[in-house]
């Protein structure tokens, strides 16, 4: 047989394989949904004999869901656990739910596989097929596709916490100068939201939400630094809550605050620098120094090109 040959039949055998283990986890795992739908729905009136097209219909989203749901149990024991990754979600202000970040997980994979895929056929082409090596490769473009997608969001979340920590000397000095014009603290947010815009504003309005609800303002305050997942937004609702408590001129608190803020930026900006000195260096050596050198021969050599 050709190499292309064994390669197609490994990639067709390695695919039924695996529809024929996620099958067998549905059938001997029902979710804990399925035992409590008898016991939480109505069931219906007419007979169950009606519905058994409409059942088998539902058979590849069924197995949609059982392949996302063995995704999930693998990645929970790597590490990416679902409490992990709805905190992120929410940190990075994304409204996907957990199974939909499971299902975007499980497209990565399989488009890491349909990858692997398409090398190992270049790789049959050439006449360097070896099936283990091919199925080895498939397997860890699969993994390396679901990690990437939680890489991302990661770096989603990252993303979006810099960008609060940035707008928030601002907000902050707003706030302080509404409180400090008379206005309590939740008319001052009210005030903020509707002059600014950005992330922070847009977890200030989530805020106001809890708080109209009926929410405690201190407890809508825990809510935004849970969602925020910054330390400075952090100290930023504790000093709050602590100055609504104690009787603290809040005003004063919030000046504080961004002068902290704006201390904390200011000093990070500084370790960065530090950190990335050798990168820093780089346009001067190769760029600004070439420059320099040359402003500083050309003269001489245009004379002695000049006396020769």
């Amino acid at each position: 047989m050709s190499p292309t040959i064994i390669g197609g039949l490994a990639g067709l055998l390695g695919a039924a394989g695996l529809l024929l283990v996620l099958s067998a986890l549905r059938r001997r795992r029902p979710t804990l949904m399925a035992r409590l739908a008898p016991y939480v729905h109505q069931r219906p009136a007419g007979s169950g004999l009606l519905a058994a097209a409409d059942a088998e219909g539902r058979s590849i989203a069924d197995l949609l869901l059982a392949a996302v749901t063995a995704l999930g149990g693998v990645l929970d024991s790597l590490g990416s656990s679902a409490s992990s990754v709805r905190a992120r979600l929410a940190r990075s202000g994304s409204s996907l739910t957990l199974e939909q970040f499971r299902l975007q997980q499980l497209e990565w994979a399989a488009a890491g596989f349909l990858i692997a895929v398409g090398l190992g056929a270049l790789a049959a082409l050439t006449g360097s097929t070896r099936v283990p090596a091919f199925l080895l490769l498939a397997l860890l473009a699969c993994v390396c596709g679901a990690a990437m997608r939680d890489w991302r969001l990661s770096q989603a979340v990252r993303a979006r916490r810099d960008r609060i920590e940035a707008q928030l000397p601002d907000v902050v000095e707003l706030l302080a100068l509404a409180v400090g014009a008379g206005q309590g603290p939740v008319a001052a947010m009210e005030r903020v939201v509707a002059l600014g815009r950005g992330d922070l504003v847009a977890e200030l309005a989530a805020t106001l939400t809890d708080i109209r609800s009926g929410t405690v303002l201190t407890t809508a305050l825990d809510h935004l630094e849970a969602r925020a997942g910054s330390l400075h937004v952090t100290r930023l609702c504790e000093a709050i809550s602590v100055a609504l408590e104690r009787g603290t001129p809040l005003a004063e608190v919030l000046r504080s605050q961004a002068a902290d803020v704006r201390e904390a930026a200011r000093r990070d900006l500084m370790e960065e620098g530090g950190r990335r000195e050798i990168a820093q260096m780089v346009p001067v050596v190769f760029l600004v120094l070439p420059i320099t050198v040359a402003f500083a021969l050309f003269p001489g050599l245009f004379v002695l090109r000049l006396g020769l």
